[in-house]
């Protein structure tokens, strides 16, 4: 059953971000947690941390300190959908968040989509509005497992480090 989703956080940004990450749409879990990537299997945050060489970031408030200091901003491709659980490829309705909010307040040199389907909402809305390099990454979604194990998840993902 679809549900219609308006995107519940802001993003997260300083005029000193370097990079930005784009999910699709908070999934239920991280809806109920209240902050992006909360589903405990999505491997997300603990490669953000292994790639900085740095401690498990639990709170929601220590994820914000880490994204601010290592000048990562953070968001989604939309604003709203209709969707069915955390099922990306049952989006419809799809209404692309206004990036401008995020773009014009920093010098971001490189954008990056996690998944496929924020890679194609992305290509659609952004991809010839922008001139900004964009990387499509795979999903760190827990759905993503057996397509990519964590090692290969976390070598891919170290591209983000040469546009810092």
């Amino acid at each position: 059953m679809k549900n219609h989703i308006v995107h519940p956080f802001d993003p997260v940004f300083d005029s000193d971000s370097k990079v930005l990450i784009l999910g699709t749409i908070p999934s239920p879990k991280s809806r109920e947690v209240q902050f992006y990537y909360g589903h405990p299997q999505n491997r997300f945050w603990r490669i953000l941390a292994d790639l900085f060489r740095e401690k498990e970031l639990l709170s929601v408030a220590e994820k914000i300190d880490f994204l601010h200091r290592r000048h990562i901003a953070l968001w989604d491709v939309l604003s709203s959908c209709d969707i069915d659980g955390a099922d990306d490829s049952s989006i419809r309705n799809a209404v692309p968040n206004d990036l401008s909010k995020i773009l014009s307040k920093t010098s971001i040199n490189a954008i990056f989509t996690n998944g496929q389907k924020a890679s194609s909402v992305y290509r659609k809305y952004f991809e010839k509005k922008y001139s900004i390099p964009w990387i499509s990454l795979p999903s760190t979604s827990p759905a993503n497992c057996r397509f990519w194990t964590y090692d290969s998840l976390k070598n891919v993902y170290q591209v983000i480090l040469d546009y810092l």
